[in-house]
């Protein structure tokens, strides 16, 4: 299981360097047929894997910069856990006019993924308005006054449009050169409300004010219910307000 199965990416494979890769991934730079690649280690299943990768390959398909699955010797775009990845060159975002191309990447995503299938077993934040738990997040565990705050946020998003979200765009996931905006990192994308990516520094998605608290709120909510119960996630719930 795992890096065992590196072999299938053929004989001259080798693992070069550890990357950050958070606390659910084992993730390396690789050597593949000579050019650098990324191999990631997870826990995740084949449908979540599979639901994965053939994003990968619908948004590279429509011009997007993001990982692609690089195949098995015969074929598999993953295998015992394991995915052999693209390395996707470029810089963090720095400046006000680097924010703004990044909205306007995630906006692209978000439209090529109107009507893209729910990531396996995962819950959107509308549907945690009466579900209590989804991959990542369990209501059950967090104080009941919490989980209020956290429901009232993601209750202001209903209506709003849907897609696939990113759900990480932080600097280290996003990789800028002169020519485009790449995404690399998509362990945390699902479906759900497109805005829940956009909570920008330098408000690069142009919202209006009122509209910027609103997705504000609903970010910090889903950050504290995903990372429960970390300081990153009692920070992100000091910023939603109470009921």
């Amino acid at each position: 299981m795992g890096w065992e199965a590196l072999g299938r990416w053929g004989s001259d494979v080798v693992r070069v360097d550890r990357l950050a890769g958070g606390v659910a991934n084992d993730v390396w730079s690789l050597r593949v047929n000579g050019q650098l690649a990324v191999g990631r280690v997870g826990q995740r299943g084949a449908a979540d894997l599979g639901w994965e990768t053939e994003l990968m390959l619908h948004l590279s398909s429509n011009g997007m910069s993001v990982p692609l699955p690089i195949p098995t010797t015969d074929g598999a775009l993953f295998a015992d856990g394991l995915v052999v990845m693209t390395y996707v060159e470029g810089v963090s975002p720095q400046t006000a006019e680097d924010w703004s191309r990044v909205a306007g990447a995630l906006r692209q995503l978000h439209e090529l993924t109107r009507d893209w299938p729910q990531r396996p077993g995962w819950k959107s934040s509308t549907d945690l308005l009466t579900d209590n738990s989804g991959t990542r997040i369990n209501l059950d565990a967090m104080p009941a006054e919490a989980v209020e705050r956290c429901r009232a946020a993601w209750s202001r998003l209903v209506g709003r449009p849907r897609s696939v979200v990113h759900g990480d765009p932080n600097p280290r996931n996003i990789r800028i050169t002169a020519e485009r905006v790449g995404f690399i990192d998509w362990d945390e994308a699902h479906v759900d409300v497109s805005d829940l990516d956009l909570n920008l520094p330098h408000n690069a998605a142009r919202y209006a004010p009122d509209m910027q608290d609103l997705v504000g709120q609903a970010s910090a909510a889903w950050e504290a219910a995903v990372c429960w119960r970390d300081a990153h996630a009692e920070e992100q719930l000091a910023l939603v307000r109470p009921v």
